[in-house]
């Protein structure tokens, strides 16, 4: 008998009994909860998904059970829901790109037929289909599908940017403009097959926006948005913008060091880079930038008619932000709210985006995501301070870092007397190019004049008594023409600033509003852009828009355009539609001290008779303003005699449609530079942008003509001409 071998299977079988001993105690240690346990966490969970530790320990005793387990039942049931909600919205939005795929193909199978409504011929090519009412489908499609990323990024708290595999890519060609068209009254501009435009030329044509020269109207376009800011990075977020806030009290104080005056710029001044990277770099920090990177600063300061509270709640307010710079800020919105202000916003910290402009197609907008801090610094004095979020938050969550971004930036606003307010205000951001920048504006642009402190503080200044004139201010109004009453008067005010943040809002030259170029006249070269509306808003047409706008340098000062522009007597040297009309002015709302600012309904009457004997008569409302950077605009729209009537009354104007026209003009040096140094000092010149909107039916299924592109080049030329002519600059 070999004793070794049975001591030898002994110890293996123990050590199998001691394995077997200690898996069952780890199968004891999971324990399974009672119906009842289950049925109690349940509700509790519906009705507080995250208690406190005094409501775990209640369950604990109520229940039976220990704090952790209740701790971790409560961990793991939200891991459940939030997986299941995850889940859902996944096979949602499979559901949603299934849709978009099969009536794409469905569209594409159907339009392969399609012949011309005209000669009933077959189609040019094999592909041939309506590509409008395809492009608006797709617009409308995902507008939706964004919406339910965008809940769903809101929900986990990052962007949400997988989507199923399969989904469709959209190639978006150019628009054929060999298409069946209506122009302005809907009388046809021609017949036959359908022929290509300017020798085949192909026109990219943005009808996703749904926005003509106009805000959006049918479809919100897809905007860069800063991803939800987590519990985590809220300390980090108060710490920036706290740092912010300092530094900006700091640069609103700072003597001559840091401070450049420009020569003959009214007390302006501009940032010293060098001066700033020494004394506010970061420790451990490195000053260096990309040789593409350029740094705009500036700071100026006003005196204006507006109370500082009114002031703070301008700035935390993104819709009363827009209306006050409808010709800087395109768009504006809170994205998050981190500190909610107290006792008349004494504090508030938000995570805002903005879309910034410059007037012209050819100025591409800027885009900034930033924490904006305002508090109450002392007794009458509050600061409100910009500045982007670190780039590192932008890389985290998967999305390329900004290089152009805020550094702190900002005002400060001081109580003077009798509702009025200084305030000081210092523009300072790092900024790459990334799209070029048409030659008429580009000194303007990259000397930092476009979108300077300069040109902040004179838009405030001007904004500020256009609202005290609102309210009837003493001082403010002077030289009212008419006797219109108060509240059509203030009818016709509302009316008219919503015709110009139209006009503004529809020269933005951002991602989301794509604008195709044509040659026009004299080498000006014209873009174009077509929207459609089909009755999404009130107050816009409805049917297909077509909008154009051209820029162009005049050797006269901007002052002298601006004149000659907005006075009803010189009216029909440039204006097409008035040319063999006497205009005369109904009404007249001077809104604030310089007479070039007011608001005007102007009468044109045609020699012509209407086919019921009458004369034609043509309504425009007209708003002209300038401001102290130079800057001019004169806006304008045909309303008919029923909306007039009922603007006068005092009716809410919020449903009557505009077609917003009108020119922006600039002061700029030979050449269309504006220059900051003394060696070339600004000449006598402008440079003036001119946009037009025609409505080409009024039927949003309508298709655009070739001609429609033509009579609106057309347009915009021949109001150029007029212009040169009349100036004597030809």
């Amino acid at each position: 008998m070999d004793f070794g071998d049975d001591q030898e299977g002994g110890s293996e079988s123990n050590q199998h009994q001691q394995q077997q001993q200690n898996q069952n105690q780890r199968r004891k240690r999971y324990h399974r909860h009672t119906p009842r346990q289950i049925q109690t966490l349940e509700a509790m969970f519906k009705e507080c998904p995250h208690p406190d530790e005094a409501q775990r320990a209640n369950l604990s005793r109520e229940l039976g059970l220990e704090a952790r387990q209740i701790k971790f039942w409560f961990q793991n049931r939200r891991t459940q829901m939030k997986a299941q909600h995850e889940r859902q919205d996944n096979c949602f939005l499979r559901q949603e790109n299934d849709k978009i795929r099969c009536e794409n193909i469905a569209m594409r199978e159907a339009l392969k037929n399609v012949i011309c409504p005209t000669c009933g011929g077959p189609p040019i090519a094999e592909d041939y289909f309506d590509e409008q009412k395809l492009r608006m489908e797709n617009a409308r499609l995902k507008q939706e599908l964004d919406s339910v990323a965008g809940l769903t990024a809101k929900y986990l708290g990052r962007p949400f940017t997988q989507l199923p595999q399969g989904t469709p890519q959209m190639n978006v060609s150019s628009l054929d403009l060999s298409m069946g068209g209506v122009p302005m009254g809907g009388v046809p501009m021609g017949g036959g097959h359908h022929q290509p435009f300017g020798g085949g030329l192909s026109l990219d044509l943005d009808l996703l926006s749904g926005a003509g020269l106009g805000m959006p109207l049918s479809d919100m376009p897809t905007m860069h948005l800063p991803a939800p800011v987590t519990e985590k990075e809220r300390p980090d977020m108060a710490k920036m913008a706290t740092r912010a806030m300092d530094e900006l009290i700091r640069l609103t104080q700072q003597g001559g060091n840091v401070w450049v005056k420009i020569p003959g710029g009214d007390g302006r001044e501009t940032i010293d880079v060098q001066e700033y990277d020494s004394i506010y770099s970061k420790p451990g920090s490195s000053n260096f930038r990309a040789g593409d990177i350029r740094v705009e600063g500036s700071r100026d300061s006003a005196i204006v008619c507006m109370s500082p509270v009114n002031l703070v709640e301008v700035f935390m307010d993104p819709s009363k932000f827009m209306e006050f710079f409808p010709s800087i800020v395109s768009h504006a919105r809170i994205t998050d709210p981190l500190v909610n202000g107290l006792n008349r916003r004494n504090e508030s910290l938000v995570m805002m985006y903005e879309q910034l402009q410059f007037m012209t197609p050819a100025v591409p907008t800027r885009e900034f995501s930033f924490l904006r801090y305002c508090r109450q610094i002392d007794q009458g004095m509050w600061a409100i301070a910009d500045v982007s979020a670190d780039m590192q938050r932008e890389a985290h969550y998967g999305a390329p870092p900004p290089r152009s971004r805020r550094l702190p930036s900002g005002c400060l606003i001081a109580d003077m007397t009798n509702g009025y307010s200084k305030v000081t205000w210092v523009e300072h951001m790092e900024i790459e190019d990334k799209s070029p920048i048409g030659p008429l504006y580009r000194d303007i642009v990259q000397s930092g004049a476009a979108f300077g402190a300069h040109r902040w503080v004179a838009a405030l200044h001007r904004a500020c008594e256009r609202y005290a004139s609102s309210l009837e201010v003493p001082g403010v109004m002077h030289g009212e023409t008419t006797g219109v009453t108060a509240e059509g008067r203030r009818s016709m005010m509302a009316l008219s600033q919503r015709m110009v943040s139209s006009f503004c809002g529809g020269m933005t030259a951002s991602p989301q509003h794509q604008w195709t170029t044509m040659p026009g006249a004299a080498g000006n070269e014209v873009c174009v852009r077509v929207s459609m509306n089909q009755g999404a808003q009130p107050g816009h047409p409805n049917g297909v828009v077509l909008g154009a706008a051209t820029s162009v340098w005049l050797p006269v000062p901007a002052d002298h355009v601006f004149g000659f522009l907005r006075d009803e007597n010189t009216r029909t040297q440039w204006d097409v539609l008035c040319k063999e009309n006497s205009v005369q002015p109904v009404s007249r709302i001077p809104n604030g001290p310089n007479p070039g600012n007011c608001i005007t309904l102007l009468r044109a009457v045609s020699s012509s008779q209407t086919p019921q004997g009458g004369q034609a008569t043509i309504l425009v409302l007209q708003e002209s303003c300038t401001d102290a950077s130079g800057c001019s605009m004169v806006v304008y729209s045909p309303i008919d005699i029923p909306a007039a009537n009922m603007m006068m009354s005092g009716a809410d104007p919020s449903g009557i449609p505009l077609l917003p026209s009108g020119f922006a003009i600039w002061p700029a040096g030979v050449g269309g530079g504006a220059s900051t140094s003394a060696a070339t000092p600004m000449a006598a010149g402008c440079i003036v942008s001119v946009a037009f909107q025609i409505l080409i039916s009024s039927l949003p299924s309508s298709k655009l003509n070739a001609e429609s592109i033509a009579t609106v080049n057309n347009l915009v030329s021949t109001t150029v001409q007029n212009i040169k002519a009349a100036l004597n600059c030809v």
